[in-house]
C-alpha cells in the first residue's frame, strides 16, 4: 500500500497526526510507504518519525493559493502510483494536489464543502470525535463501522517521537547544556497567535528565577516569531543569571529544540507546538491554557497537568491586558505552576 498524507500547517497538529501514522503502520502489518507533503517549517518532525518513507515540500505558503504550483506538482506525483491520499487539513487548497495527481481515494472530513474533489468524503460531528487526535484516526477506519471515537482502536497508538542518544548530545554540546543535562527544565513561552494564548513573560522570568534557586537549570525555547517575549526575557533580571539559565529562543533549529527537550527533566509550556513536541518525547509536562480548549487538543501523555483559569472555548487572538495577555492566563501563578511539576518529577 502507498499512501500520500497531506500534514497539518501547524506544529502541534503536526505531532499529533504521528497518532494516525502510527495507526496506518499498524493496520497495514507494516506492508505500506507513507510519503507526507507538509510545509517546510514542519519537516524536522518527520525526521522523528520512522513511519515516514519520504517527505515532500507543499508549494505555497499559509494563506496562499498557488494553483499553477498546485497542478503541476500534482501531475509530477501522479508517477508514483499512490493508491490513496489522507487530507488532514480542512481547506480546500489542500486537497487539489492529490485530486491533480488523481490519487484513486481522496480521503478527508467535508472541511470546506470539497465535494467532488474529495470522494472518500467524511462528515464529521464533532461531538462524536471531540478530540483532534481522534479526528486523525477515524480517517484510517472504514466510515461504515467508525461512527464515533468509540470504534476507534482502543487504546490509539499516541505521538511519540523518536531520537538518538548521539544527536541528543550533540546538541547539549553545541549549546554548552551538557553538564547540565540532569538538573535541565525547559520553558515553552511562545505560542501562536501571539500573547492572547501565552502565560505572560513575568510569570515565566519569576518562575525561572525560583527553579534556579531550587537547584535547576532553566532553558527557554522558542522560535523567531517569539522575538517580543525574548526581549522582555532579556532585559529581564535573568540576564545577570546566564550560567543557570540559556534563552535560545529563535537561535534553535527545531529539530535542535527537539533534542534540548528530549533531555530536559520536565518542560512548562503554553498551548503550543512544543508542548506537544515534549509530550511526544515523553517529557513531564505543565501545559498551561487560556482561551484555548485542552478539551480538544490537550497534552497526549500520562505525565502532564493542565493548568487552566477558565470554562469553554473562545476564538481569541486578543488579550486583555496592558501586554495583550489572557487575564485567565495572568490568574495562574508561579507558585501553582512551580508546585505542580513537583507533583509530577517527585
Amino acid at each position: 500500500m502507498k499512501i500520500l498524507v497531506i500534514s497539518p500547517s501547524w506544529i502541534g497538529d503536526t505531532v499529533i497526526s504521528h497518532s494516525m501514522y502510527r495507526l496506518l503502520i499498524k493496520k497495514y502489518c507494516s506492508n505500506i510507504k507513507i510519503d507526507v507533503l507538509t510545509p517546510m517549517w514542519c519537516k524536522d518532525l518527520f525526521n522523528h518519525m520512522p513511519e515516514i518513507n519520504q517527505t515532500l515540500f507543499i508549494p505555497y505558503g499559509h494563506g496562499v493559493l498557488e494553483l499553477s504550483k498546485c497542478y503541476h506538482l500534482g501531475k509530477f506525483l501522479k508517477n508514483e502510483k499512490y493508491q490513496q491520499a489522507i487530507i488532514l487539513p480542512n481547506s480546500f487548497k489542500s486537497a487539489l494536489i492529490p485530486f491533480f495527481a488523481d490519487i484513486p481515494i481522496r480521503t478527508g472530513w467535508r472541511g470546506e464543502m470539497r465535494y467532488g474533489i474529495l470522494n472518500d468524503l467524511r462528515i464529521l460531528n464533532k461531538k462524536l470525535f471531540p478530540l483532534m487526535v481522534q479526528r486523525y484516526a477515524a480517517l484510517v477506519c472504514d466510515y461504515n463501522v467508525t461512527k464515533n471515537s468509540y470504534n476507534l482502536p482502543c487504546p490509539l497508538p499516541l505521538p511519540q517521537l523518536s531520537v538518538n542518544e548521539k544527536e541528543i548530545e550533540d546538541i547539549l554540546y553545541k549549546f554548552n547544556l551538557y553538564s547540565h543535562r540532569e538538573s535541565l527544565i525547559g520553558l515553552c513561552p511562545g505560542a501562536e497567535f501571539g500573547l492572547a494564548k501565552s502565560w505572560p513573560h513575568y510569570h515565566y522570568i519569576t518562575l525561572a528565577i525560583r527553579l534556579i534557586r531550587c537547584g535547576y537549570h532553566v532553558v527557554i525555547l522558542g522560535s523567531p516569531k517569539d522575538q517580543l517575549i525574548n526581549r522582555f526575557i532579556q532585559h529581564s533580571i535573568l540576564k545577570n543569571m546566564k550560567q543557570h539559565c540559556n534563552n535560545l529562543i529563535g537561535i534553535t533549529s527545531l529539530g535542535e529544540a527537539i533534542a534540548i527537550i528530549a533531555a530536559c527533566t520536565g518542560i512548562i509550556s503554553n498551548d503550543s507546538g512544543l508542548m506537544h513536541v515534549a509530550c511526544a518525547l515523553k517529557r513531564p509536562v505543565i501545559g498551561l491554557y487560556g482561551p484555548s480548549n485542552p478539551k480538544f487538543t490537550p497534552p497526549l501523555f500520562s505525565q502532564s497537568i493542565v493548568i487552566r483559569r477558565m470554562a469553554g472555548y473562545y476564538a481569541i487572538r486578543n488579550g486583555d491586558s496592558l501586554y495583550g495577555y489572557h487575564n485567565s492566563l495572568i490568574d495562574i501563578t508561579p507558585d501553582q505552576v512551580l508546585k505542580a511539576l513537583k507533583t509530577l518529577l517527585y
